[in-house]
């Protein structure tokens, strides 16, 4: 009788919400352990090359002076830039793309999938969206209720709808997508120049470490000090006990080579392919499913809806005529612009000044005119180069303001743009997504 009593109790909605609560918690500080480690060394780096290098190996004040205040410099850029891609304000998708009450209503009570298709079709008619489905229909998202804008994606990490996801990203704890793009990207450049910079600094005392421990590995320390062969400093990192303090700088400096060669090498790489993703105003999500698409009759271990789930979330972007990974690249230099702002005094800091609100972008030509009426669109042709893209006539839409503080978007805008979007929804529709 008691241990019947025991598990009914267990098994209460009570003990599995404690359960659920605890592991949320569990689970919200494990994901912060790649950030505690990138804080543990950057933290260990400053010491060894601060203290054990410049302080303690380092005998010329110039030299000394010049590597403290150019390693400042970058340390103090490199956090700015991780603490913005951590801390970014991810807005919300705005309330214009949430269906209300009595359109879910609808669609859940719709007998076939063409009804639910008409009824996204009808309520997406005055949405900015150039994009659809693989099958063609319209973005949505049964898990926010809403649809979804250009390029935004569900993130089951973060278990809602992101604005232009590129990828959730372990190392910052955060989706990497429009509102900290600009930021992530400064952090991989920063963290790049910071460990060469520390490898360049750090290489010439790593060879005359090396060097001197070789040649003089076994020979008698007292008579080569006293012969002022060599400074005191460096004889004790190479003869001292491991014990010493003297002895673990030694190992600090050239500890501190290796792991900037191997972050550097890292990083150099992620920066370059990042740096290809904005020339070419792409995603990560994007490039993933161009690869996967390619590979996946091989695949047969996936089932058909894992597949699905996965062409979905990863694809390139689709159009009326057809999935065109490059369908949002207006130039090379435009869609750098796009990230990084068109003040090029801002360009290097990490502050937000990316064009856009994150739900609207332009398009190439042959999307455009497909999706608006022929007197709205502009006259440009892109094919990825600065040399075809249409210059300073882009037009962007404001920035998304922060409906917590702000009132909703003003109705003239959206009503400008269902207009423009207006001639889409008279074409066929066709099934919704679920990711």
């Amino acid at each position: 009788m008691a241990s019947s009593v025991h598990n009914n109790r267990l098994s209460s909605p009570r003990s599995f919400g404690c359960c659920r609560t605890c592991n949320m918690w569990c689970w919200r500080a494990f994901k912060w352990l790649p950030v505690i480690l990138v804080v543990s060394i950057i933290t260990w780096s400053y010491y060894a090359y601060v203290i054990q290098l410049c302080i303690f190996t380092i005998e010329s004040t110039v030299q000394k002076t010049i590597y403290l205040l150019v390693y400042h410099i970058l340390l103090i850029m490199f956090c700015w830039s991780y603490w913005r891609t951590i801390f970014a304000d991810i807005k919300q998708i705005p309330e214009k793309y949430k269906l209300p009450g009595e359109e879910l209503d609808k669609l859940l009570s719709a007998e076939s999938e063409d009804a639910q298709r008409t009824i996204l079709d009808n309520f997406a008619k005055d949405l900015p969206v150039v994009t659809r489905t693989m099958s063609g229909s319209v973005r949505y998202c049964n898990r926010c209720v809403l649809v979804k804008p250009d390029r935004a994606h569900h993130c089951s990490i973060c278990s809602r709808c992101v604005l232009k996801m590129d990828h959730h990203c372990p190392w910052v704890n955060n989706c990497v997508c429009f509102h900290n793009y600009k930021f992530f990207m400064l952090f991989l450049g920063y963290a790049l120049i910071y460990c060469l910079f520390i490898m360049s600094t750090c290489l010439p005392y790593f060879i005359k470490f090396w060097k001197m421990y070789q040649k003089y590995k076994h020979a008698h320390c007292d008579r080569l000090i006293e012969n002022g062969t060599y400074t005191k400093p460096c004889m004790d990192m190479i003869t001292g006990d491991f014990g010493t303090s003297a002895s673990s700088g030694r190992y600090h400096v050239v500890f501190a080579f290796f792991v900037a060669l191997m972050f550097a090498t890292t990083l150099g790489s992620l920066f370059g392919y990042h740096c290809y993703l904005v020339a070419h105003n792409r995603t990560t999500l994007d490039v993933l499913l161009a690869r996967l698409g390619r590979d996946r009759p091989s695949r047969k271990i996936i089932s058909n809806v894992i597949t699905a789930m996965i062409d979905e979330a990863f694809r390139a972007p689709m159009f009326r005529g057809g999935a065109d990974k490059n369908g949002f690249s207006i130039g090379a230099f435009n869609n750098f612009k796009e990230v990084f702002g068109n003040s090029p005094n801002l360009w290097m800091l990490p502050v937000f000044t990316s064009n856009g609100d994150g739900c609207e972008f332009p398009v190439r030509r042959e999307h455009q005119l497909q999706t608006f009426a022929p007197q709205d669109a502009h006259g440009y042709e892109s094919m990825g180069t600065t040399r075809s893209s249409y210059g300073d006539g882009i037009v962007y839409p404001l920035p998304q303001p922060d409906e917590d503080t702000e009132s909703l978007l003003s109705s003239e805008r959206w009503d400008r743009w269902g207009e423009r979007a207006r001639p889409f929804d008279e074409r066929e529709s066709s099934s919704y997504d679920e990711l």
